[in-house]
Parts: C-alpha cells; sequence; structure tokens
C-alpha cells in the first residue's frame, strides 16, 4: 500500500522570495527590531519632532514647515503609542525595499543586483535611525515610492488608479514640500508612457492624455486641500510663510551686498561678512541676526517672507553661477563618502545617531496650547525617551 502523502496533490506555489532578498529583508528587519527594542517609544530630531507631535495634537498648519505628517500622527493618536508610529515607519522602509527589489526585477535586473539595490534602505543606519523618530520622511519617502511603482508597473493605467496615484502623491507634498516637483513630473512620465509603447509615439491615445491629466488633479487636490487649510487659520494660499527664510538661508553662501546692490528696504537682511564666514547656510540661517529678530514678527510673517524672497531672487539673478554651485553643493552631500560629521552643525548630527542615554524633551513651547514634553507624555501615555540596552548597544554599534 503507497503512503497515504502520495495521494495528495502537489501544491503549486506560484512564486518563491529569492533567497539572497530574503536574507536582506531578514537583516534589515532584525535591526529594526533590535532599534524597536533598544528604544521603546520613539526618538527626537530637536524643534521639528515638536511641532510635528504638537500640530496633531491641536490640529493646524504649521507657518514654518507643511505639517500633513501631523495628519498621520493624528491619525494614530487614539492608539497613544509612539512604538506604532515608530512601527509602521519600520515597516515602510522594509516596504520601500520591496518596492525597489520589485521594480529591478520587473526590469530584468537580476536577483543580486536587484538586491544590492536594496542594501542601502535595508542596512543603512541612517536609515533606520530616521525612520525611528518622528519625523516625516519615512512617510514622504514611502508615498513617493508608493506612486512611482504604480507609474512604473504599467505602460497604462486606469484613471481611477491614476486618480489614487496622484492622491498618494500630492498628500507626500503636505507631508514634505519639497516633493512639489512631482506634481508636475509624475503626470508627465504617465503621460510619457502612455504616448510611446513599442518605441513608437501615439499622440491621439487618448486613455493616455486621460490617465495623465485625472493624475494631475489628484496631485492637485491635497495640496489645494492644504493650502485652502493654511488660508483659515493664517489668511494666505499657501503651504507656508517660511520659502522666502529658506530661499534666503539658500543664497547666505555666496550673495554679496556690493554686487546684489538691494534696494534701501533690504539693506537691513542683507548677510554680513564674507560668504565663506556664512557657512553651511544649514545652521547660518538660524543664528543670523538679520533674520532672527526681523521686525514685525520674525521671519515668517507674510510681509518678512515676501522681503526675504525678493531679496534671495535678487541674489540669484546677480549672482547665477554662485546659486548654481550652492544647488550642487548641496546635492552632492547626498552622495558624498565619508559623510561629514559636522554639517550643518555638530549638534544637529548628534540628532543623525543612536545613543546609550535617553534624549531630553524640554518643557518648551513650538505649537500654542503645550509644551514639548508634555505632548509626548499625552501622546504616548508613557515616557517618551527610553534606551534598553543591551539591544540599544548592539544597534547603536
Amino acid at each position: 500500500m503507497k503512503p497515504w502523502f502520495h495521494n495528495v496533490r502537489r501544491i503549486h506555489i506560484p512564486f518563491s522570495l529569492p533567497f539572497p532578498f530574503t536574507i536582506a529583508l531578514a537583516a534589515g528587519a532584525f535591526l529594526r527590531l533590535l532599534a524597536m527594542i533598544g528604544y521603546p517609544g520613539a526618538l527626537w530630531f530637536a524643534g521639528d519632532s515638536y511641532v510635528y507631535l504638537g500640530a496633531a495634537l491641536r490640529l493646524q498648519p504649521n507657518l514654518s514647515k507643511t505639517t500633513g505628517y501631523s495628519l498621520f500622527l493624528r491619525a494614530l493618536e487614539p492608539f497613544h503609542s509612539l512604538t506604532l508610529v515608530a512601527g509602521l515607519q519600520h515597516l515602510m522602509g522594509l516596504g520601500i525595499a520591496v518596492m525597489i527589489y520589485v521594480l529591478a526585477r520587473r526590469s530584468r535586473v537580476s536577483q543580486r543586483w536587484a538586491t544590492a539595490a536594496t542594501l542601502p534602505v535595508l542596512l543603512d543606519g541612517f536609515f533606520i535611525e530616521d525612520e525611528h523618530m518622528v519625523m516625516a520622511e519615512a512617510l514622504f519617502t514611502f508615498l513617493v515610492m508608493l506612486s512611482m511603482l504604480i507609474i512604473l508597473w504599467r505602460n497604462r493605467i486606469s484613471w481611477p488608479l491614476a486618480l489614487l496615484t496622484g492622491l498618494l502623491a500630492g498628500y507626500a507634498v503636505d507631508v514634505r514640500s519639497e516633493g512639489l516637483p512631482v506634481l508636475v513630473l509624475f503626470p508627465a512620465a504617465l503621460l510619457v508612457r502612455g504616448l510611446r509603447q513599442d518605441g513608437a509615439w501615439r499622440w491621439r491615445r487618448w486613455r493616455a492624455w486621460l490617465a495623465a491629466g485625472v493624475m494631475a488633479l489628484g496631485c492637485a487636490a491635497p495640496v489645494a486641500a492644504y493650502a485652502a487649510w493654511f488660508h483659515s487659520w493664517w489668511g494666505s494660499y499657501t503651504l507656508s510663510r517660511a520659502s522666502g527664510f529658506y530661499l534666503w538661508g539658500r543664497v547666505s553662501s555666496f550673495a554679496e551686498c556690493p554686487v546684489v546692490r538691494p534696494p534701501a528696504s533690504e539693506l537691513s537682511i542683507c548677510p554680513s561678512g564674507p560668504p565663506s564666514s556664512r557657512r553651511p547656510p544649514g545652521d547660518y540661517i538660524w543664528h543670523a541676526p538679520q533674520v532672527r529678530h526681523m521686525a514685525g514678527g520674525g521671519p515668517v510673517t507674510a510681509a518678512n517672507d515676501a522681503l526675504l524672497r525678493d531679496f534671495a531672487i535678487r541674489a540669484i539673478e546677480a549672482q547665477p553661477a554662485g546659486y548654481l554651485r550652492a544647488i550642487l553643493d548641496g546635492l552632492a552631500l547626498s552622495a558624498e563618502w565619508p559623510r561629514k560629521d559636522d554639517y550643518p552643525s555638530a549638534g544637529t548630527v548628534y540628532l543623525y545617531y543612536f545613543h546609550l542615554t535617553p534624549w531630553t524633551i524640554p518643557v518648551h513651547t513650538w505649537v500654542a496650547g503645550g509644551d514639548a514634553y508634555s505632548d509626548a507624555v499625552r501622546y504616548g501615555h508613557a515616557t517618551p525617551s527610553r534606551v534598553v540596552r543591551p539591544a540599544a548597544i548592539l544597534i547603536d554599534g
């Protein structure tokens, strides 16, 4: 008599996880688990994290940055768990790696090289530490990557899916306003893929035009909604009142007043000293007296933000080569190796690392109605900054 299992039909598994990527994904998951065990709750980036959490508890748009991330925190508030926030962001990091892998494999990249492309996301300690923070980067990257995955997966997508993709990309801009270029780039990429098939252009493919148009509307909807919300609070249809402030910080690295020759109304905000003394701009901007102590309410009032923007544009027009060099220097920071240990300042770089001592959250107000420490306790219902050894020692290493 045959054994009973000889009569059982073989189960066909439609796919199997490739061994190299399975090992890499497991390693990335293990490192994130160490972070979760070693640092219960979340990590904090001074200033920004407090703004995001305060804006989530007392829902409102912020003057200096978009607070779409605060909507994400607000949705999770009923669970009162910063551990849940960090855990979801770690899952987003793993999801980004999976999306990179499947896109590479769909483009016929070998398993080995597709896996290699995911390693920076899976194993880089800076990625893992950033995911563990109360910060917007993990959510923003996940939304942009998911939108890109949908666009690149097929040459043609239906208009409902295009609308969903646009809404995801638009919300990403609400999370981080640096994503504004995707409002144009993604619909354009979708249109190009729809019009160009089999190596030939077909300009009359109305489905391609429809999908791109619907996606553009989807992209615009969350941004327009945020601008309307901002207007209801602050009286301006915009995403923040800090664009002039940040652009001024960018041009401070090269602007020379004798060359710019600003009008009398802008002389008081002309950066002092030689450009070499104002670097890096990412640190200089927070200490420059020209902007920190502007009359009339500081740099994020409507009038002062416009004044800073006007000066910055004037500096770009007078010194375009300096502006181009500033942009290229900023982009190079993303690829330079080894990393700079003091950019933009030693204090800021300290926050990029895990540490074996708990971070002290100040009793200071960033969003009216509460201070940073009480907000963290209220949201997480626990001590907001904890370190548990030996797991913390391992992930710190």
